[in-house]
């Protein structure tokens, strides 16, 4: 990540988040980043109701939470972050409360739209990193093009019943999410059946990776497509390339 801005702790952040600056790999310096950074969420379902909580908890300094839709009843067996008294509420206006509640230092910007391939960079811009919790393949590749446009890190979390993946695209380092869901819009799939835990987990898991990139701690998920099977719960790798002929990210493969 960049060089952020040099943003300073006040007393009450650094009793707030003393759990975690005492880890060596964070501290106050990675505290200041974790201030500084800005945080695009894409859905507020079963993965954007935790990465959201996570990243306000952590000290995000900035999120731009993002969804079109309204409560309903049968989001809440795996969307944590809504109450049945939101029921027929704008999940951003819902989340909204719920994270200026949890952080009132966290800045939440509130985008009740659909994300489209013609509005997406636009809404993306100024984010330090992209957290995809949509719930479908069209809207990913769109966010995937803009971010990858705008030289900007996205990570992906995808879930079906028991299972999930993650994997973290950063443009210049990586391929993009293009290079591994070649082909695929998603139009002709089916509803996939969705296990509260199983959004928990995968969600979890990309909440790390965006405080790990933040940061700077640790290894990410770069280049490493990361496979759960709930039912038995094993855990397996996929080595992923980027495609040179990538229709969205092969100009960036042509100046490595």
């Amino acid at each position: 990540m960049k060089e952020p801005p040099v943003k300073m702790l006040t007393d009450s952040e650094k009793e707030r988040y003393a759990r975690q600056i005492m880890i060596p790999r964070i501290g106050e310096e990675g505290q200041r980043r974790l201030k500084a950074a800005t945080v695009f969420i894409a859905g507020l379902g079963g993965l954007g109701s935790i990465s959201a909580q996570y990243m306000a908890a952590a000290g995000v300094g900035d999120l731009v939470i993002t969804d079109r839709d309204r409560v309903s009843l049968s989001n809440l067996n795996r969307q944590i972050l809504h109450r049945t008294a939101d029921l027929d509420w704008s999940k951003t206006e819902s989340a909204r409360k719920k994270l200026v509640a949890l952080n009132p230092e966290c800045r939440i910007r509130p985008v009740a739209t659909t994300i489209t391939a013609d509005n997406a960079a636009t809404l993306i811009a100024g984010a330090d990193l992209v957290l995809d919790a949509t719930d479908n393949m069209a809207t990913r590749l769109h966010l995937n093009r803009a971010a990858v446009s705008r030289g900007i890190p996205f990570i992906y979390g995808g879930i079906d019943g028991f299972d999930g993946m993650v994997s973290s695209f950063i443009p210049g380092e990586t391929g993009c999410l293009a290079c591994v869901f070649t082909g695929r819009s998603g139009k002709d799939r089916p509803v996939p059946g969705v296990l509260g835990p199983t959004a928990g987990l995968i969600a979890s898991i990309q909440s790390l990776e965006a405080i790990k990139y933040i940061t700077g701690a640790g290894e990410m998920l770069k280049g490493r497509l990361l496979c759960i099977q709930g039912l038995d719960m094993s855990f397996r790798e996929i080595h992923v390339e980027p495609n040179p002929d990538c229709p969205v990210c092969k100009e960036l493969h042509h100046e490595q």
